[in-house]
């Protein structure tokens, strides 16, 4: 079943919440700092956002809080975020995965062309990166 896309509120909350307990129970605390974590740091939701939210959705049923006070999925919920498999973030395929390669490669060409600095810092790291992957496409 696909996601009810109508409900999305607070820009997705709802569904990041869904995604985030999939991998087990966590608290409003740890889901915030998921969130944060999945997004590299560029956002972390309010509690005045999460802990609304976490009560709608056990009002709804897709979620239950646990003697230890973390949330976690029902079956309801895990029917409601049953996704669609070209949405999982996983590479299935080495071709998927050289591609998702390139992606990053062209991500740090532009870091490095607007501040090399960024990317200088971590030139050892890349260096090894690239006489890897060297070895591999010669195997």
């Amino acid at each position: 079943m696909w996601l009810d896309w109508s409900k999305r509120s607070h820009r997705g909350l709802r569904t990041w919440i869904l995604y985030i307990l999939q991998a087990g129970p966590k608290n409003g605390a740890e889901i915030m700092d998921s969130m944060e974590s999945m997004s590299r740091g560029w956002w972390r939701p309010s509690a005045g956002s999460v802990y609304p939210m976490l009560e709608t959705m056990t009002g709804e049923g897709l979620v239950k809080k646990n003697q230890e006070g973390k949330y976690d999925l029902t079956p309801q919920g895990k029917e409601e975020i049953d996704w669609p498999h070209h949405m999982k973030q996983e590479p299935r395929s080495v071709d998927e995965i050289v591609t998702q390669v390139g992606s990053y490669i062209s991500y740090l060409e532009d870091i490095s062309a607007s501040d090399k600095a960024k990317v200088a810092a971590s030139a050892p790291k890349l260096k090894d990166l690239s006489a890897r992957l060297a070895r591999v496409a010669g195997a």
